[in-house]
């Protein structure tokens, strides 16, 4: 086991979640009534919170008994001996990732409408840094403990940036590859929406000339337009918008036709990155049909918890929780988890199935604690420190 996780590559063609993704979307929010004009302002969408929370499970699972790799060496054979009737299941764990980019597309979209750049920034800046900076020092704590590989010191230390990955140092986490993909969306929505200031115009144009773009980038072989204009992702950021636009403003057909559009190309990008050919030796064979019907679901359910009443109206304290649990956990969960795995398997005598239960339990537990000694406390304080004015002389 290591601490170093190259790019994901293999049976996704180099873009298989190994970790899965978003910063995640912070917790969601929904409004009361406003003007038609200007839409519905924010308020708090309690089930969209407990959608994040499932849509990190599945990726747990993947991480635990979808795949082979470190996790393997963890259960001391592969998951698909471990787990026979549900390896196969879990296999489809990394498409937790795109529906988190379809909630991420919603939730970026409602926080910085009426926000002016630097109070967007310092929100992105607040709700990232604190978990993600302690999950760096947890992480290389127990693998320097534990005795497992670590990454170079000079790595590490990019790492703190969470530009890492661009400057070429190894990856510490190995889920932290879906924060460079939301840090690049933050960028172009910064600076083509909530620069000029957000309107439904406005997103909509820039849904159209990035889903142009991503195209164009996808066709052209252009490896910084790739990077810059992520033609796998952007469908699902892009749908995600289009359904806040359906939230804020009522439903209409360019709203629908910027949603649906992202679904069908999203789902051809989705097959081609997880659906090996079949002579391909794989941990499990995904079918398009799975895959497609994965993606389909995840737009439904983000579209359901958003804009059918009595679901979004839900008001059950503890989505709350689920979704202020969400970001932390999915940082700590991979490499803790594999380190809990081994550890349960091989000095207890528990059974397989609640060695699984127990480490979600306990990543779960630690994601609690860090929300509520790190994310609760440093980030208020943070914000102050950024929003402070310079101070003369």
């Amino acid at each position: 086991m290591s601490l170093h996780v190259p790019a994901p590559a293999g049976e996704s063609a180099g873009r298989d979640v190994s970790a899965a993704a978003q910063p995640l979307p912070e917790a969601a929010t929904a409004p009361p009534p406003a003007p038609k004009a200007e839409g519905r302002t924010r308020g708090r969408l309690r089930a969209l919170d407990g959608l994040r929370l499932v849509a990190a499970l599945m990726v747990c699972a993947y991480h635990y008994a979808g795949r082979d790799g470190a996790v393997a060496h963890s259960w001391g054979q592969s998951p698909k001996e471990v787990f026979p009737s549900l390896s196969g299941a879990f296999s489809y764990g990394p498409l937790g990732v795109q529906i988190f980019f379809v909630i991420s597309g919603f939730v970026i979209c409602m926080s910085g409408w009426g926000r002016g750049l630097k109070d967007f920034t310092i929100s992105r800046v607040t709700r990232l840094y604190p978990a993600y900076w302690a999950a760096l020092v947890l992480v290389t704590a127990v693998f320097a403990v534990a005795g497992y590989q670590r990454v170079s010191n000079t790595d590490l230390l990019a790492n703190f940036t969470m530009l890492h990955m661009p400057a070429g140092a190894e990856r510490v986490l190995g889920v932290d590859w879906t924060l460079w993909a939301e840090m690049r969306f933050y960028l172009l929505f910064a600076l083509c929406v909530v620069l000029p200031g957000a309107t439904r115009q406005r997103v909509l144009v820039f849904c159209a000339l990035w889903t142009a773009g991503a195209l164009y980038a996808d066709s052209s072989d252009e490896p910084f337009l790739q990077l810059a204009l992520m033609p796998s992702y952007a469908p699902f950021f892009i749908g995600g918008m289009g359904l806040y636009l359906i939230y804020r403003f009522g439903h209409d057909a360019l709203s629908w036709g910027v949603v649906a559009v992202g679904f069908l190309l999203g789902q051809r990008y989705a097959v081609q990155d997880l659906v090996a050919p079949a002579h391909m030796h794989v941990f499990h064979h995904r079918s398009q049909f799975g895959v497609i019907a994965v993606v389909a679901l995840g737009f439904l359910a983000v579209a359901a918890v958003t804009l059918v009443p009595w679901i979004s109206r839900v008001n059950w304290g503890w989505l709350t929780t689920a979704g202020a649990l969400t970001y932390p956990f999915y940082l700590v969960h991979e490499h803790l988890g594999w380190v809990a795995i081994d550890k349960l398997h091989h000095r207890t005598s528990l059974p397989d199935a609640v060695v699984f239960a127990v480490t979600v339990l306990v990543m779960l537990v630690l994601a609690w604690l860090l929300n509520r000694l790190v994310e609760k406390p440093f980030g208020p304080r943070l914000k102050r420190v950024l929003s402070r004015p310079p101070s003369a002389g």
